[in-house]
């Protein structure tokens, strides 16, 4: 077939398809719906629990009617959404971008509140001791950043609505951060890494006082200091940590007669 009529047949199958609605721009049913309309529509289809729709909804909204009455609680909306969809990235990147233009808002409190939830929700897991992951793998990074987000809520509002389920998170997060640093003592200790391990569980009792892990802090260093035979430390610690948890689950049954307690083992 000439050249000249291959191009001819490409052109007139190009204008065939083109006419079929192949090649044409998908029809966006929102154009003519106004601000009350795509508020609702994107409300229901939360409601549904399709918070990708939701957002598309809210997100149209706001670039159209950016001054209308709909437009700042459709940017909390879609913050509210990424959350949901554990969009953490978006979550967080709308919230500090309604704080930053609106800080004065009378609902700020609940942004301040949900940043908090979307670090809150990404720690998932974190401290999850029926896993068989290593802890020390995980970075703490998310708990604290959510446990310093609660503490701004609390700090700020401290008569907002959200301040007391903030509070109990945040002492959620402080007893998982000092697990966390237990562990990682332990996971020194298991190593022979005895003076990290001492170390660590000290920085432990020292950053979070009055948490549980207190307790197996204060056990870790009697073990480390008696591996690495320093047994006036390792009195002292085994002292205090008698005197503190006298009926420690790590007592009960006691060890053989003449063995240390920290030597069960």
């Amino acid at each position: 077939m000439p050249k000249k009529l291959l191009s001819l047949v490409a052109l007139s199958l190009a204008v065939l398809l083109s006419g079929c609605g192949i090649f044409s721009e998908p029809i966006d049913e929102t154009k003519s719906w106004s601000a009350q309309k795509l508020y609702s529509e994107a409300r229901s289809e939360a409601q549904s629990g399709n918070y990708e729709k939701s957002v598309q909804y809210y997100e149209k909204l706001e670039s159209r009617y950016p001054f209308g009455v709909y437009a700042q609680q459709a940017q909390m909306e879609i913050a509210y959404g990424y959350y949901r969809q554990g969009e953490q990235e978006q979550a967080l990147a709308a919230i500090e971008r309604f704080i930053k233009l609106h800080p004065n808002h009378p609902n700020v409190d609940y942004m301040y509140y949900l940043r908090g939830l979307a670090n809150f929700n990404d720690r998932v897991g974190w401290l999850n001791y029926l896993s068989k992951e290593d802890l020390t793998e995980r970075d703490p990074k998310a708990a604290q950043s959510a446990f310093d987000s609660f503490k701004l809520l609390v700090t700020k509002f401290p008569n907002s609505q959200y301040t007391p389920d903030a509070l109990l998170r945040m002492r959620y997060l402080l007893n998982a951060l000092a697990h966390y640093e237990v562990h990682v003592a332990n996971y020194y200790y298991r190593r022979g890494a005895y003076l990290a391990a001492a170390n660590r569980a000290q920085q432990a009792m020292k950053k979070y006082p009055d948490t549980p892990a207190t307790e197996e802090a204060l056990l870790v260093m009697v073990r480390s200091y008696d591996r690495l035979g320093l047994n006036d430390l390792r009195d002292d610690a085994d002292r205090i940590f008698r005197k503190n948890y006298p009926d420690s689950i790590y007592l009960k049954g006691g060890p053989k007669k003449d063995t240390p307690w920290w030597k069960i083992w």
